[in-house]
């Protein structure tokens, strides 16, 4: 019970969920996938209308493993002659992309008593996508036209007595409450006698992820010269569906309460940028960090970076899009006037790790080959819990730790690390390249190279960049190592900068060039500003050593 009354130790959702309201912070209810489509319809009779409007609601449906799904609109389009008759949809600010939600529309009515009744109104429906909520208010339960439209308050930028506003909250049981302002600083509240109409999407969540081909539920009806006439809706999808998910999870309730309650719902400092960006666009965004102009590289003031860590299967319109959004309804009302917001995406650092670890076979039943393959197994889970987030430190004490714990036959472990990042280049095209890595390089050494590089043909040769031992000067060599090109650039330890110059190979596989480089400390990567640490399993590999306890070693002079 005691655990239960703070917000850090509650385990039950409930509980986890109240402490969130407390703090201000809405968690995330389930949300729909969406998908970016572009509609047109073929109108060839002579007295066409100029000017035709696809309705709210317009549907499809969408197969998925086999399962039908419904797709709608949200809003009315409309389209206009082109001259040929062919009209496209666009949307208000004429772009022919129109976002179709997974979902069934779903309806609850609500009469409005005296407020001296306490007034609770709960949608019975665990699978309401909030973000889809539409509440209109009737003056008599006969009328037919509503006389307001509410908004959600988060949505709100200034809030008075006499504003039309809905706050929604998740209550024990899993369901949601709309609760309304009591007319003095929340806004108004209907009155006594008003209908409440509360119309949203019923979502199958992630299991609407993956649609591609979306088909109109009906023809679209045109009055053509005074006669309605049904036409076929043309349907070209520009990007699948995403974006759908389930509640938001307790952890992440738990880390994004706290912050959203920092930021006080203004957009100042870094940690703001990302408390309110997470907590109106979680379903889209899995991770955000924000740093100023002064924290660049370069330093460029009256700015604000943002860098956003997607969820997986937006396509580069969605993400497009929610930058757009976040732009508009966000930074442009709650941040500092005249702070730029700029989006810097993501930039992976993969690192290589070479493993070796004693293994003695009399302690366990796994083989050679076993063990190995149980090694790289922990290392990736490793990275998968621990890092691939914005702020996440590899410390490679703690993987260590996770190794020796495998089994007793390991008997100690050790890792060797590199930092690779990765460049597009332009075969055939002498151009010059400037990377940074989030950390120092190690100076040079006389035993190895510091930076090496993927491989690239040149001349006709296979060749690699490396620097000159005990230098930072970088050369072309071929796999014999024989120079190629004795000065292709130079790498600066201090602060982690890899420059090419006039490098110009005929042919690099993917148009990427992998450049690697040994860190001034293995111990600790720190990613910096936009940097996400990942793991390249393709050239990491754990290899074992036989070393049996019961055999004793002698030392001959």
């Amino acid at each position: 019970m005691l655990n239960e009354s703070f917000l850090s130790t509650a385990q039950l959702r409930s509980s986890v969920v109240s402490h969130a309201e407390v703090l201000g912070y809405t968690p995330r209810s389930q949300t729909s996938a969406r998908a970016t489509v572009n509609i047109a319809v073929n109108i060839t009779a002579v007295d066409r209308p100029n000017l035709i409007s696809l309705p709210e609601g317009t549907t499809f449906t969408s197969s998925i493993d086999g399962v039908t799904k419904t797709f709608r609109t949200l809003e009315e389009y409309t389209a206009t002659d082109d001259g040929s008759g062919e009209y496209n949809f666009t949307t208000s600010t004429g772009t022919a992309n129109i976002e179709i939600v997974e979902g069934t529309q779903r309806t609850k009515t609500f009469l409005v008593g005296d407020t001296t009744d306490g007034q609770i109104y709960v949608i019975p429906d665990n699978t309401m996508d909030t973000t889809t909520i539409k509440v209109d208010v009737y003056e008599t339960a006969s009328d037919a036209e509503p006389t307001d439209v509410y908004v959600n308050i988060n949505r709100a930028v200034r809030i008075n007595s006499t504003s039309k506003v809905y706050q929604i909250k998740e209550v024990p049981n899993g369901y949601h409450e709309i609760v309304f302002g009591d007319g003095s600083v929340l806004g108004a509240a209907p009155v006594a006698g008003n209908k409440l109409v509360v119309t949203y999407l019923s979502t199958s969540a992630e299991d609407g992820n993956g649609a591609s081909t979306f088909i109109p539920t009906a023809d679209l009806t045109v009055s053509v010269g005074g006669t309605d006439i049904e036409y076929p809706l043309l349907i070209t999808t520009v990007s699948g569906s995403a974006g759908g998910s389930d509640k938001e999870s307790i952890s992440s309730i738990k880390q994004n309460a706290v912050i959203a309650f920092a930021s006080q719902q203004r957009m100042v400092t870094a940690l703001d940028y990302q408390a309110q960006i997470l907590a109106n666009y979680s379903e889209f965004v899995d991770d955000v960090i924000a740093w100023g102009g002064n924290q660049n590289q370069p330093p460029i003031y009256g700015r604000t970076y943002v860098s956003l860590k997607f969820i997986d299967g937006l396509t580069d319109d969605q993400k497009q899009t929610v930058k757009d959004q976040i732009v508009t309804n966000l930074t442009d009302n709650l941040a500092v006037m005249s702070i730029d917001t700029v989006f810097s995406d993501p930039t992976t650092a993969y690192l290589e790790l070479k493993t070796f670890f004693n293994f003695d076979p009399d302690l366990t039943n796994l083989t050679v080959k076993s063990a190995q393959n149980t090694v790289s197994q922990t290392i990736n889970s490793f990275f998968t819990t621990n890092l691939k987030r914005f702020n996440s430190v590899f410390r490679r004490s703690s993987l260590l730790t996770e190794i020796d714990k495998i089994s007793p036959a390991i008997l100690n472990s050790r890792t060797d690390v590199k930092v690779q990042l990765r460049v597009s280049v332009t075969a055939g095209t002498a151009s010059d390249y400037t990377i940074f890595f989030p950390m120092r390089i190690s100076e040079p050494l006389t035993t190895e190279s510091v930076v090496t590089s993927s491989r690239f043909t040149y001349n006709g040769t296979t060749c690699i960049i490396t620097n000159v031992l005990g230098s930072t000067v970088l050369r072309v060599v071929d796999l014999s190592g024989t120079t190629q090109i004795t000065n292709i650039g130079s790498y600066t330890p201090s602060n982690g900068r890899v420059q090419l110059l006039s490098f110009n190979p005929s042919a690099v596989t993917g148009n990427e060039l992998k450049i690697s480089v040994i860190p001034a400390n293995q111990s600790t990567i720190r990613p910096l500003r936009n940097y996400i640490l990942d793991i390249d399993t393709g050239v990491s590999v754990s290899t074992a050593q036989i070393d049996y306890q019961n055999t004793l070693t002698t030392l001959t002079t």
